[in-house]
C-alpha cells in the first residue's frame, strides 16, 4: 500500500467516532490489487513495483545485468512516452512507466533496438567493451573493440567491412554513433538468429521474447518474482515503432496483478501491441 494510504488510514483508525472508521473501511474496501502494487514516489524499477502477495523478488548479484535492469531508473510517475520527434504516444492502457534514457532524434531505436541498447549500455558501464557486438541483418558481426580502436562500417550494398577513420576512444558519444550504426543494419530478424532459445522454466531477467520479421518485435524482461510454487511474475519493457522512449508494458490478460505477467500463461502472451509464443524467449 502506497505511504501515503498507511498515513491516512492510521490517522481514521486512531480518530473517535464511528464515521472515521466508517471512511477507513471504505478506503480499505476501495484498495485494488494495482494500487499496492505501485509505489509512484518509487525511483527505479524495484522500488515502483512491488510483487503481489506470495511472491518474492528474485535477488540479483551486484554488477549483473539482471541488477543493472531491476534498479533502472525510471521518469516520475504519470510521464507519458515521447516519439524519437518529441510527439506523445497515447497510452491506450499499453505503459505503466518509462525507462530514464534518451531515444534519439532518428527513428532508429525501435523494438530490437532497444533491447539492445540496454544490454549495450549494461556492458558500457562495466567496461567490458569486448562483449559488445552485435550482427546486421547481412550478418556482419559488428564489434565494439573495433570501432573503438577507431574503425568504421564502410557499407557497399550488402557487403560491409572495417576501415581505419578515426583515432581510438572509448568515449560516451562515439559509443553512442556505434549505436547508431547498428540500429541502423540490425533488427529483430538478426537479433533472433544470435540470441539462445530457452525454456520458460530457466525465465531470468534480461530474457528476450522475440519474433523476427518484418515486422517483428521483441520486448525484455525487467524485475521477476517468484512463489514457493515456482512461478514467476515478470515485468517487461520495449520500444515500439516509430522509435520511441522504452516503457513498461502494462498486463491486458491479468488487470489484477499488472504490471506483473504470469509464466504459467498458456495460447500466446498477450501484450498490448504484440503477441508472443512460449518459444519465442531467448538469451544473449
Amino acid at each position: 500500500m502506497p505511504l501515503y494510504l498507511y498515513s491516512i488510514l492510521f490517522i481514521l483508525l486512531t480518530a473517535c467516532g464511528s464515521k472515521a472508521e466508517q471512511v477507513a473501511a471504505e478506503i480499505l474496501e476501495g484498495i485494488t490489487e494495482t494500487e499496492v502494487l505501485v509505489n509512484p514516489a518509487g525511483k527505479t524499477i524495484a522500488e515502483r513495483f512491488s510483487p503481489p502477495r506470495g511472491y518474492k523478488r528474485a535477488v540479483q548479484s551486484v554488477n549483473t545485468f539482471g541488477a543493472y535492469l531491476q534498479h533502472f531508473k525510471l521518469k516520475p510517475h504519470g510521464a507519458q512516452v515521447h516519439y524519437y520527434n518529441g510527439a506523445i504516444k497515447p497510452n491506450d492502457n499499453i505503459y505503466d512507466a518509462v525507462l530514464d534514457i534518451d531515444v534519439g532524434t532518428r527513428d532508429l531505436q525501435q523494438c530490437a533496438d532497444a533491447v539492445m541498447r540496454l544490454r549495450a549500455e549494461y556492458l558500457y558501464g562495466q567496461e567490458k567493451y569486448d562483449a559488445i557486438h552485435f550482427n546486421f541483418t547481412s550478418g556482419f558481426r559488428a564489434d565494439y573493440s573495433k570501432w573503438q580502436q577507431g574503425y568504421r562500417v564502410q557499407v557497399k550494398g550488402n557487403d560491409c567491412s572495417w576501415v581505419k577513420k578515426a583515432a581510438p576512444s572509448t568515449a560516451y558519444a562515439s559509443f553512442k554513433d556505434y549505436l547508431q550504426v547498428v540500429f541502423t543494419y540490425a533488427g529483430t530478424l538478426s537479433l533472433e538468429k544470435e540470441m539462445k532459445a530457452l525454456s520458460m522454466n530457466d525465465l531470468q531477467i534480461g530474457d528476450v521474447f522475440i519474433k523476427g520479421g518484418s515486422p517483428g518485435h521483441a520486448v525484455i524482461v525487467m524485475d521477476m518474482a517468484v512463489a514457493q510454487t515456482g512461478e514467476k511474475l515478470f515485468l517487461l519493457a520495449q520500444s515500439y515503432m516509430p522509435a520511441q522512449e522504452i516503457h513498461i508494458l502494462k498486463n491486458p490478460m491479468n488487470p489484477g496483478i499488472s504490471p506483473w505477467y504470469s509464466s504459467n500463461f498458456s495460447g500466446p502472451l498477450l501484450t498490448p501491441e504484440w503477441s508472443f509464443q512460449r518459444n519465442h524467449l531467448k538469451r544473449f
